[in-house]
């Protein structure tokens, strides 16, 4: 039956994400910023909805109330990544448009890179090193200022159920670098959706924000030990089971 469901879910993507992406395309001639934005996240909730019905997975949110307020109030968010699903949740849930940081070579994907293309993201090249980062302290930077938040997972990479992968410190660099608080996002995606993973099995998503955190005068290193520290405590809180 999972994979039945996983089949449908699937299918139920691909059919909707090209029509929607030609859509958005057409639409980026004249509409640019949230707007596009918010087409965007239009189809994310598709794909959301698709896996609560489909799956039969649930999400579960704690500590909303922790999230900044205000139209221009800036935040990074530092989120554990364990599947595709909170790449596909996280703009869902906040109620700021979210840029992600992420390589070049994804925009390449037919009709979901194409259409990530269009919008407010911020797209490196790993291979110019130094250069890429200060790309990503300057484009950042404008966002911040415009109300956009900035979005990265740590770890780099999706992470199986139970581990903890290496976490850099890209995204409090860029933290001290504008002044903006981080955010410490824990999501325990992978008891139903695990990394790689075709089959998905149901159950409940859950994912917790934490205060922010103030960058002003941290070191970077330090600031994202904290991150750390607050993500992996999080995690064995939210899915004990899978750090026995």
């Amino acid at each position: 039956m999972s994979l039945l469901r996983s089949i449908l879910h699937t299918l139920w993507m691909l059919v909707t994400v090209i029509p929607w992406a030609i859509i958005m395309l057409v639409a980026s001639i004249r509409v640019r910023g949230n707007p596009l934005y918010w087409m965007a996240v239009r189809w994310l909730r598709w794909a959301i909805d698709g896996a609560r019905v489909l799956l039969g997975i649930r999400v579960r949110v704690h500590g909303r109330e922790h999230l900044p307020t205000g139209e221009t109030s800036p935040a990074i968010l530092l989120v554990k990544h364990q599947s595709t699903l909170e790449t596909f949740l996280m703009p869902t849930l906040m109620p700021h448009p979210l840029a992600y940081v992420f390589k070049k070579e994804l925009l390449q994907v037919p009709f979901f890179g194409w259409a990530m293309g269009r919008l407010d993201m911020i797209h490196i090249d790993r291979s110019q090193g130094s250069q890429a980062f200060a790309r990503v302290v300057t484009q950042g930077r404008e966002l911040l200022a415009r109300g956009v938040w900035i979005i990265m997972f740590p770890e780099g990479t999706r992470i199986a159920r139970g581990r903890k992968g290496t976490y850099k410190t890209g995204g409090t660099r860029l933290a001290v670098e504008t002044g903006a608080p981080v955010i410490p996002v824990a999501v325990t995606s992978a008891k139903c959706w695990p990394r790689k993973a075709f089959v998905k099995t149901p159950g409940v998503v859950d994912v917790s924000i934490g205060k922010p955190i103030p960058s002003a005068g941290r070191e970077p290193a330090e600031l994202m030990q904290e991150v750390e520290a607050w993500i992996e405590a999080e995690m064995r809180r939210l899915d004990p089971d899978a750090y026995r």
